[in-house]
Protein backbone atom coordinates (compact mmCIF):
# COMPACT_ATOMS: atom_id res chain seq x y z
CA UNK A 1 0.00 0.00 0.00
CA UNK A 2 1.14 3.87 0.06
CA UNK A 3 0.36 4.99 3.54
CA UNK A 4 0.42 8.53 4.46
CA UNK A 5 1.44 9.58 8.00
CA UNK A 6 0.74 12.84 9.02
CA UNK A 7 2.21 13.51 12.89
CA UNK A 8 2.74 17.25 14.51
CA UNK A 9 6.40 15.49 15.63
CA UNK A 10 8.26 13.02 14.94
CA UNK A 11 11.94 11.94 15.34
CA UNK A 12 14.27 13.17 16.50
CA UNK A 13 11.93 14.61 18.73
CA UNK A 14 10.78 12.19 21.38
CA UNK A 15 7.96 10.72 18.82
CA UNK A 16 8.62 7.29 19.35
CA UNK A 17 4.98 6.00 18.48
CA UNK A 18 4.89 8.05 14.92
CA UNK A 19 8.66 6.91 14.66
CA UNK A 20 8.32 3.60 14.66
CA UNK A 21 5.16 3.19 12.80
CA UNK A 22 6.82 4.46 9.85
CA UNK A 23 9.85 2.34 10.03
CA UNK A 24 7.79 -0.78 10.52
CA UNK A 25 5.50 -0.41 8.07
CA UNK A 26 8.22 0.29 5.40
CA UNK A 27 9.82 -2.94 6.79
CA UNK A 28 6.51 -4.98 5.98
CA UNK A 29 6.85 -3.78 2.26
CA UNK A 30 4.53 -0.69 2.26
CA UNK A 31 5.59 2.86 0.95
CA UNK A 32 5.23 5.35 3.66
CA UNK A 33 5.44 9.40 3.32
CA UNK A 34 5.81 11.17 6.26
CA UNK A 35 4.27 14.85 6.79
CA UNK A 36 5.43 16.62 9.74
CA UNK A 37 7.23 19.42 11.21
CA UNK A 38 11.12 20.18 12.07
CA UNK A 39 12.37 19.18 15.22
CA UNK A 40 11.27 21.64 18.13
CA UNK A 41 10.29 19.31 21.04
CA UNK A 42 10.32 20.10 24.14
CA UNK A 43 12.48 23.77 23.93
CA UNK A 44 9.96 25.53 21.45
CA UNK A 45 13.21 25.96 19.48
CA UNK A 46 14.25 24.20 16.11
CA UNK A 47 16.88 21.90 16.98
CA UNK A 48 20.76 22.83 16.59
CA UNK A 49 21.89 21.84 12.78
CA UNK A 50 18.08 22.60 11.21
CA UNK A 51 16.90 25.27 9.31
CA UNK A 52 13.04 25.89 8.54
CA UNK A 53 12.57 25.99 4.53
CA UNK A 54 9.86 24.61 2.32
CA UNK A 55 11.31 21.71 0.29
CA UNK A 56 13.10 19.03 2.78
CA UNK A 57 12.84 16.07 2.56
CA UNK A 58 14.65 12.68 3.45
CA UNK A 59 14.64 9.28 1.94
CA UNK A 60 15.33 5.94 2.63
CA UNK A 61 14.07 2.74 1.33
CA UNK A 62 10.38 2.67 1.25
CA UNK A 63 10.04 5.80 3.32
CA UNK A 64 9.99 9.51 2.65
CA UNK A 65 10.30 12.11 5.47
CA UNK A 66 9.22 15.53 4.38
CA UNK A 67 9.32 18.61 6.71
CA UNK A 68 7.19 21.76 6.69
CA UNK A 69 7.72 25.35 8.36
CA UNK A 70 5.56 26.16 11.49
CA UNK A 71 5.77 28.33 13.96
CA UNK A 72 7.91 27.49 16.95
CA UNK A 73 5.78 28.48 19.73
CA UNK A 74 6.35 25.50 21.96
CA UNK A 75 4.07 25.94 25.04
CA UNK A 76 5.04 29.29 26.08
CA UNK A 77 1.52 30.98 26.00
CA UNK A 78 -1.51 30.04 25.05
CA UNK A 79 -1.05 31.86 21.81
CA UNK A 80 2.07 30.88 20.75
CA UNK A 81 0.91 27.41 21.01
CA UNK A 82 -2.12 28.07 18.69
CA UNK A 83 -0.16 29.78 16.22
CA UNK A 84 1.95 26.83 15.78
CA UNK A 85 -0.88 24.57 15.51
CA UNK A 86 -2.52 27.00 13.23
CA UNK A 87 0.97 27.72 11.03
CA UNK A 88 1.31 23.77 10.77
CA UNK A 89 -1.77 23.49 9.85
CA UNK A 90 -1.58 25.87 6.69
CA UNK A 91 1.48 24.20 5.53
CA UNK A 92 0.29 20.61 5.38
CA UNK A 93 -2.36 21.50 4.00
CA UNK A 94 -0.31 22.93 1.01
CA UNK A 95 1.93 20.37 1.47
CA UNK A 96 -0.18 17.65 1.14
CA UNK A 97 -2.23 18.49 -1.97
CA UNK A 98 0.51 17.44 -3.98
CA UNK A 99 2.44 14.99 -1.41
CA UNK A 100 -0.38 12.67 -0.35
CA UNK A 101 -2.46 12.73 -3.74
CA UNK A 102 -2.37 9.07 -4.36
CA UNK A 103 -2.03 7.39 -1.33
CA UNK A 104 -4.41 4.11 -0.52
CA UNK A 105 -4.59 5.49 3.31
CA UNK A 106 -3.62 8.21 5.54
CA UNK A 107 -2.75 7.20 9.10
CA UNK A 108 -3.20 10.89 11.43
CA UNK A 109 -1.11 10.52 15.15
CA UNK A 110 -4.12 12.42 16.68
CA UNK A 111 -2.96 15.17 19.56
CA UNK A 112 -4.74 18.64 19.73
CA UNK A 113 -1.62 20.44 18.03
CA UNK A 114 -2.48 17.86 14.94
CA UNK A 115 -6.52 18.95 15.03
CA UNK A 116 -6.29 21.58 12.89
CA UNK A 117 -3.90 20.40 10.72
CA UNK A 118 -5.73 16.87 10.16
CA UNK A 119 -9.24 19.00 9.70
CA UNK A 120 -7.21 20.70 6.72
CA UNK A 121 -5.43 17.42 4.86
CA UNK A 122 -8.60 15.36 5.07
CA UNK A 123 -10.90 18.11 3.66
CA UNK A 124 -8.46 18.49 1.04
CA UNK A 125 -7.51 15.02 -0.01
CA UNK A 126 -11.34 13.94 0.32
CA UNK A 127 -11.48 10.52 -0.81
CA UNK A 128 -8.29 8.99 0.75
CA UNK A 129 -9.94 7.03 3.68
CA UNK A 130 -8.27 8.21 7.03
CA UNK A 131 -7.02 6.32 9.88
CA UNK A 132 -7.12 8.46 12.92
CA UNK A 133 -4.97 7.01 16.22
CA UNK A 134 -6.49 9.37 18.99
CA UNK A 135 -3.96 10.04 22.12
CA UNK A 136 -5.81 12.88 24.25
CA UNK A 137 -9.51 14.28 23.62
CA UNK A 138 -8.65 17.09 25.97
CA UNK A 139 -8.61 20.22 23.87
CA UNK A 140 -8.13 22.65 26.20
CA UNK A 141 -4.49 20.83 26.41
CA UNK A 142 -3.32 23.62 29.26
CA UNK A 143 -4.74 26.59 28.12
CA UNK A 144 -4.85 29.99 30.38
CA UNK A 145 -8.28 30.42 31.50
CA UNK A 146 -8.73 33.63 29.54
CA UNK A 147 -8.16 32.25 26.31
CA UNK A 148 -9.21 29.04 27.10
CA UNK A 149 -13.19 28.76 25.66
CA UNK A 150 -12.38 30.43 22.28
CA UNK A 151 -10.04 27.61 21.49
CA UNK A 152 -11.66 24.78 23.17
CA UNK A 153 -15.18 25.58 21.02
CA UNK A 154 -13.06 25.68 17.58
CA UNK A 155 -10.94 22.76 18.36
CA UNK A 156 -13.81 20.77 19.35
CA UNK A 157 -15.65 22.03 16.00
CA UNK A 158 -12.72 20.34 14.24
CA UNK A 159 -11.92 17.33 16.04
CA UNK A 160 -16.37 16.95 15.82
CA UNK A 161 -15.47 17.02 11.82
CA UNK A 162 -12.43 14.86 11.86
CA UNK A 163 -14.23 12.01 13.54
CA UNK A 164 -16.80 12.22 11.31
CA UNK A 165 -14.79 11.76 8.66
CA UNK A 166 -12.33 8.95 9.32
CA UNK A 167 -13.08 5.64 8.41
CA UNK A 168 -11.40 4.09 11.23
CA UNK A 169 -10.36 5.67 14.54
CA UNK A 170 -8.23 3.76 17.02
CA UNK A 171 -8.36 4.80 20.64
CA UNK A 172 -5.44 4.63 22.76
CA UNK A 173 -7.10 3.52 25.78
CA UNK A 174 -10.31 1.54 26.58
CA UNK A 175 -12.88 4.44 28.16
CA UNK A 176 -11.46 7.00 25.81
CA UNK A 177 -14.27 5.18 22.89
CA UNK A 178 -16.88 6.48 24.66
CA UNK A 179 -14.94 10.07 24.31
CA UNK A 180 -14.56 10.07 20.52
CA UNK A 181 -18.45 8.46 20.70
CA UNK A 182 -19.70 11.38 22.25
CA UNK A 183 -17.82 13.72 20.50
CA UNK A 184 -19.20 12.61 17.08
CA UNK A 185 -17.23 9.56 15.73
CA UNK A 186 -19.29 6.34 14.60
CA UNK A 187 -18.97 3.91 17.09
CA UNK A 188 -18.63 0.63 14.75
CA UNK A 189 -15.69 2.24 13.20
CA UNK A 190 -13.63 2.61 17.08
CA UNK A 191 -11.01 0.30 17.65
CA UNK A 192 -8.52 0.27 20.68
CA UNK A 193 -5.09 0.06 20.05
CA UNK A 194 -2.60 0.47 23.16
CA UNK A 195 0.37 2.56 22.62
CA UNK A 196 3.83 0.92 23.08
CA UNK A 197 7.01 2.39 24.12
CA UNK A 198 10.40 3.09 22.54
CA UNK A 199 11.74 -0.87 22.76
CA UNK A 200 14.98 -0.01 22.02
CA UNK A 201 15.40 1.61 25.16
CA UNK A 202 12.95 -0.10 27.86
CA UNK A 203 13.64 -3.47 28.24
CA UNK A 204 14.54 -5.15 31.56
CA UNK A 205 18.20 -3.72 32.81
CA UNK A 206 20.50 -5.01 35.96
CA UNK A 207 21.39 -1.62 37.53
CA UNK A 208 24.83 -0.35 37.32
CA UNK A 209 26.52 0.95 41.00
CA UNK A 210 25.75 4.41 40.09
CA UNK A 211 21.91 3.81 39.48
CA UNK A 212 21.88 2.14 42.82
CA UNK A 213 23.59 5.02 44.62
CA UNK A 214 21.27 7.40 43.08
CA UNK A 215 18.57 5.72 43.92
CA UNK A 216 19.08 4.15 47.12
CA UNK A 217 20.66 5.20 49.84
CA UNK A 218 19.22 2.60 52.74
CA UNK A 219 17.80 -1.32 52.72
CA UNK A 220 13.76 0.23 52.71
CA UNK A 221 11.92 0.31 49.55
CA UNK A 222 11.58 2.63 46.85
CA UNK A 223 8.78 3.73 44.79
CA UNK A 224 10.16 5.81 42.15
CA UNK A 225 8.30 8.26 39.87
CA UNK A 226 9.87 9.05 36.56
CA UNK A 227 8.93 12.14 34.51
CA UNK A 228 6.89 15.37 34.28
CA UNK A 229 5.93 16.78 37.37
CA UNK A 230 3.30 19.01 36.52
CA UNK A 231 -0.34 19.87 37.42
CA UNK A 232 -1.55 16.57 35.83
CA UNK A 233 0.29 14.13 38.00
CA UNK A 234 -0.99 15.70 41.30
CA UNK A 235 2.23 14.53 43.10
CA UNK A 236 1.31 16.35 46.15
CA UNK A 237 -0.45 13.15 47.04
CA UNK A 238 2.37 11.14 46.81
CA UNK A 239 4.65 13.03 48.70
CA UNK A 240 2.08 13.34 51.88
CA UNK A 241 1.87 9.53 51.67
CA UNK A 242 5.21 9.52 51.85
CA UNK A 243 5.75 11.64 54.91
CA UNK A 244 3.23 9.48 57.09
CA UNK A 245 5.53 6.63 56.05
CA UNK A 246 8.94 8.51 56.84
CA UNK A 247 10.74 5.48 58.55
CA UNK A 248 9.34 2.93 56.08
CA UNK A 249 9.91 3.84 52.36
CA UNK A 250 11.93 6.24 50.24
CA UNK A 251 10.26 8.16 47.16
CA UNK A 252 12.37 9.31 44.43
CA UNK A 253 10.90 11.72 41.76
CA UNK A 254 13.07 12.00 38.74
CA UNK A 255 12.35 14.34 35.76
CA UNK A 256 10.97 18.16 36.67
CA UNK A 257 7.44 20.18 35.40
CA UNK A 258 5.72 23.05 35.95
CA UNK A 259 4.52 22.04 40.05
CA UNK A 260 7.84 20.58 40.86
CA UNK A 261 8.52 24.16 42.65
CA UNK A 262 5.65 23.34 44.64
CA UNK A 263 5.97 19.66 45.20
CA UNK A 264 9.69 20.40 46.81
CA UNK A 265 7.69 23.19 48.84
CA UNK A 266 5.31 20.56 50.77
CA UNK A 267 7.86 18.51 50.59
CA UNK A 268 9.75 20.39 52.85
CA UNK A 269 7.03 21.79 55.02
CA UNK A 270 6.43 18.58 55.93
CA UNK A 271 9.68 17.44 56.51
CA UNK A 272 9.69 14.82 54.18
CA UNK A 273 13.26 13.65 54.58
CA UNK A 274 12.40 10.27 52.63
CA UNK A 275 11.09 11.91 49.67
CA UNK A 276 13.87 12.96 47.43
CA UNK A 277 14.64 14.91 43.64
CA UNK A 278 16.96 13.51 41.19
CA UNK A 279 17.46 15.97 38.28
CA UNK A 280 15.55 14.41 34.51
CA UNK A 281 18.13 12.33 32.76
CA UNK A 282 18.56 10.31 29.91
CA UNK A 283 15.79 7.79 28.81
CA UNK A 284 18.74 5.88 27.89
CA UNK A 285 19.75 6.17 31.69
CA UNK A 286 16.12 4.91 32.85
CA UNK A 287 15.82 1.04 32.69
CA UNK A 288 18.92 0.66 34.99
CA UNK A 289 17.63 3.59 37.47
CA UNK A 290 13.63 1.38 37.01
CA UNK A 291 15.64 -1.67 37.94
CA UNK A 292 17.54 0.52 41.45
CA UNK A 293 14.00 1.20 42.59
CA UNK A 294 11.44 -1.31 43.65
CA UNK A 295 7.98 -0.16 41.99
CA UNK A 296 7.12 2.65 39.79
CA UNK A 297 4.98 5.16 40.65
CA UNK A 298 1.92 6.02 38.06
CA UNK A 299 -0.08 9.02 39.08
CA UNK A 300 -3.12 10.89 37.42
CA UNK A 301 -5.18 13.27 39.11
CA UNK A 302 -9.17 12.62 39.17
CA UNK A 303 -10.17 14.78 36.63
CA UNK A 304 -12.85 13.26 34.13
CA UNK A 305 -10.50 13.49 31.01
CA UNK A 306 -7.95 11.34 32.40
CA UNK A 307 -10.04 8.43 33.45
CA UNK A 308 -9.85 7.49 29.62
CA UNK A 309 -5.70 7.91 29.94
CA UNK A 310 -2.87 5.39 29.99
CA UNK A 311 0.20 7.31 30.33
CA UNK A 312 3.12 6.27 28.79
CA UNK A 313 5.08 5.79 31.78
CA UNK A 314 2.77 2.72 32.38
CA UNK A 315 4.02 1.03 29.27
CA UNK A 316 7.74 1.79 29.79
CA UNK A 317 7.43 0.35 33.34
CA UNK A 318 5.78 -2.59 31.84
CA UNK A 319 8.26 -3.28 29.08
CA UNK A 320 11.26 -2.82 32.02
CA UNK A 321 9.47 -5.37 34.21
CA UNK A 322 8.65 -2.84 36.71
CA UNK A 323 6.08 -3.73 39.37
CA UNK A 324 4.04 -0.62 39.52
CA UNK A 325 1.80 1.27 42.31
CA UNK A 326 -0.61 3.08 40.80
CA UNK A 327 -2.87 6.01 41.84
CA UNK A 328 -5.10 6.70 38.97
CA UNK A 329 -8.73 6.63 38.05
CA UNK A 330 -10.06 4.37 35.29
CA UNK A 331 -8.28 2.91 32.77
CA UNK A 332 -4.66 2.81 34.23
CA UNK A 333 -5.66 1.28 37.76
CA UNK A 334 -8.13 -1.44 35.32
CA UNK A 335 -4.96 -1.92 33.83
CA UNK A 336 -2.67 -2.79 36.69
CA UNK A 337 -5.11 -4.86 38.46
CA UNK A 338 -6.15 -7.15 35.36
CA UNK A 339 -2.32 -7.85 34.52
CA UNK A 340 -2.25 -7.75 37.86
CA UNK A 341 1.41 -6.02 37.60
CA UNK A 342 1.19 -4.22 41.24
CA UNK A 343 -0.71 -2.41 43.03
CA UNK A 344 -3.30 0.73 43.10
CA UNK A 345 -5.70 2.89 44.80
CA UNK A 346 -8.06 5.67 44.13
CA UNK A 347 -6.16 9.06 43.18
CA UNK A 348 -5.68 12.29 44.93
CA UNK A 349 -6.44 10.16 48.51
CA UNK A 350 -3.23 10.32 50.12
CA UNK A 351 -4.69 7.97 52.76
CA UNK A 352 -5.25 5.21 50.17
CA UNK A 353 -1.81 5.92 48.86
CA UNK A 354 0.24 5.74 51.66
CA UNK A 355 -1.70 2.22 52.57
CA UNK A 356 -0.71 1.00 49.24
CA UNK A 357 2.96 2.34 49.98
CA UNK A 358 3.13 0.81 53.31
CA UNK A 359 1.60 -2.56 51.55
CA UNK A 360 4.17 -2.25 48.65
CA UNK A 361 7.40 -2.03 51.57
CA UNK A 362 5.76 -5.49 53.31
CA UNK A 363 5.69 -7.63 50.19
CA UNK A 364 9.05 -9.67 49.93
CA UNK A 365 11.10 -9.58 46.49
CA UNK A 366 10.12 -12.73 44.60
CA UNK A 367 6.85 -11.21 44.59
CA UNK A 368 7.43 -8.41 43.44
CA UNK A 369 9.83 -10.08 41.08
CA UNK A 370 6.59 -12.03 39.82
CA UNK A 371 4.68 -8.91 39.52
CA UNK A 372 7.12 -7.40 37.05
CA UNK A 373 7.28 -10.62 35.24
CA UNK A 374 3.30 -10.73 34.53
CA UNK A 375 3.23 -6.69 33.78
CA UNK A 376 6.34 -7.47 30.74
CA UNK A 377 4.19 -10.88 29.73
CA UNK A 378 1.22 -8.39 29.51
CA UNK A 379 2.95 -5.70 27.85
CA UNK A 380 4.54 -7.64 24.70
CA UNK A 381 0.97 -9.40 24.79
CA UNK A 382 -1.29 -6.73 23.99
CA UNK A 383 0.79 -3.46 23.57
CA UNK A 384 4.19 -4.09 22.20
CA UNK A 385 5.49 -2.58 18.97
CA UNK A 386 4.87 -5.88 16.36
CA UNK A 387 1.06 -5.94 18.19
CA UNK A 388 0.31 -2.47 18.03
CA UNK A 389 1.17 -1.98 14.42
CA UNK A 390 -0.42 -5.44 13.24
CA UNK A 391 -3.24 -3.66 14.57
CA UNK A 392 -2.73 -0.34 12.68
CA UNK A 393 -1.92 -2.22 9.40
CA UNK A 394 -5.33 -3.91 9.88
CA UNK A 395 -7.18 -1.09 10.19
CA UNK A 396 -5.47 0.68 7.33
CA UNK A 397 -6.34 -2.37 4.90
CA UNK A 398 -10.31 -2.03 6.54
CA UNK A 399 -9.81 1.75 5.30
CA UNK A 400 -8.66 1.51 2.07
CA UNK A 401 -11.47 -1.16 1.03
CA UNK A 402 -9.00 -4.33 0.99
CA UNK A 403 -9.82 -7.75 1.57
CA UNK A 404 -6.68 -9.25 3.85
CA UNK A 405 -6.03 -12.54 5.83
CA UNK A 406 -6.04 -11.42 9.42
CA UNK A 407 -2.42 -10.27 10.20
CA UNK A 408 0.32 -12.86 11.28
CA UNK A 409 1.39 -12.86 14.60
CA UNK A 410 4.47 -11.20 13.49
CA UNK A 411 6.66 -10.85 16.44
CA UNK A 412 9.90 -9.61 16.99
CA UNK A 413 12.34 -10.97 19.89
CA UNK A 414 12.90 -8.65 22.45
CA UNK A 415 15.95 -8.56 24.80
Amino acid sequence: MKIGILSYHFPPEPAFIPGSLAEELAARGHEVRVLTGFPDYPGGHVYPGWRQRWHHETHSERLTVRRVPRYPGGATSTGARMASYLSFAGSATLAARRYFSDLDALYVFQLPATTFAAAGVLRLLGQVPAVLHVQDVWTRDGADEAAEGRWVARMGSAMTRIYRSAARIAVAAPSMRDLVVAAGAEPDRVRLVLNWTDERIFYPATPGAAARQLVRRDGRCVVMHAGTIGPRQGLETAVRAAAALDRTMDLVLVGSGSAERRVRGLAAELGADNVRFVERRSPVDMPELYAAADYQLVMLRDLPELRGTVPGKLQAALSCAAPVVASAGGDTTELVERVRAGLSCPPEDWAALADRFWLAATIPPPTRTEMGRRGRAAYLREMSLPAGVDRIERLLHEAAGRVTEPVGERRRKFA
